[in-house]
């Protein structure tokens, strides 16, 4: 082998080697690249959760006249809206969309779906772990009618005065007790007394669930305050707007007294009911 022949197969294999390193070089740093960008990526996300303020806001809403839109506060409806959760829906269609809270049975539930029945309107039943386990017939009958289920916590906590996992226990353990005894997979949450805040919110959102507000709401929730039925409807037939989500609570004997008549004019007046699934913004 003469040494010309040499030299340049030596310098064609350093030349090879040279090729394959870069390239396994090249390789490397697309690898760290990307890893390093995942990292931040996922810094950054946890870094904004952390952001998120915990300060409590209390839902609230400033009645309109002539049956136009409350005003919900620009702040608190933004919140709302950021974290794809529902307070009211578009002002230029009649649709309403009736809505329950339960804490508990006070004796009305069954009659309020009879009625509910009987007018063909379907409603949604935020219900908290006491309702689920003393009540399971009417949660059957609830499902078997199309009325939705909503989940309105275990215990009815304060989300903004309770830490991250407690917020998620409560919503998953009541969803796992309604999945788990009744086949039936919830997706609507209710803040319990109308207080939340950003980083409850994301929680909510980050466990698939929709929050749901309301834009009406009356003091139909205080049991001494019961035997004002004529009050209830006038508050009720008052403040009928566009896009509305009527609070009202199940355990009010009221309710479950004027609810055939309030239905009723509702649709005389020519407003129409939808169910949560149907929501139009």
């Amino acid at each position: 082998m003469s040494f010309e022949y040499f030299r340049e197969w030596c310098l064609d294999k350093i030349i090879n080697i040279s090729v394959v390193f870069l390239f396994l070089m090249f390789v490397l740093f697309i690898i760290v690249v990307a890893t390093v960008s995942s990292g931040f990526k996922g810094y950054t996300a946890s870094a904004s959760n952390v952001a998120l303020s915990n300060k409590k806001i209390e839902w609230g809403i400033q009645r309109g006249k002539n049956h136009e839109q409350p005003n919900l506060g620009d702040y608190n409806k933004r919140i709302i809206e950021e974290f794809d959760g529902l307070a009211i829906g578009t002002n230029q269609k009649p649709y309403v969309y009736l809505t329950f809270d339960v804490g508990y049975e006070g004796g009305y539930t069954e009659k309020i779906l009879d009625i509910l029945k009987e007018n063909q309107v379907n409603a949604t039943f935020f219900v908290t772990g006491q309702f689920v386990k003393t009540s399971p017939r009417v949660i059957e009958r609830m499902i078997l009618e199309k009325q939705i289920i909503g989940n309105h916590t275990v215990n009815h906590i304060s989300m903004p005065n309770s830490n991250d996992e407690k917020i998620e226990q409560e919503i998953m353990n009541l969803h796992k007790m309604v999945y788990d005894n009744f086949d039936y997979e919830m997706k609507y949450m209710r803040p319990p007394k109308g207080e939340y805040s950003e980083k409850s919110l994301a929680i909510v959102q980050k466990m698939g669930y929709v929050p749901v507000m309301w834009s009406f709401a009356y003091d139909d929730w205080d049991d001494n305050k019961q035997g004002r039925e004529e009050y209830g409807k006038k508050k009720i037939m008052d403040n009928l707007h566009n896009g509305e989500i009527i609070l009202l609570h199940a355990t009010a004997r009221d309710n479950a007294n004027i609810l055939d008549s309030v239905i009723k004019e509702i649709k005389r007046q020519g407003y129409e009911f939808k169910s949560l699934d149907e929501f139009e913004r």
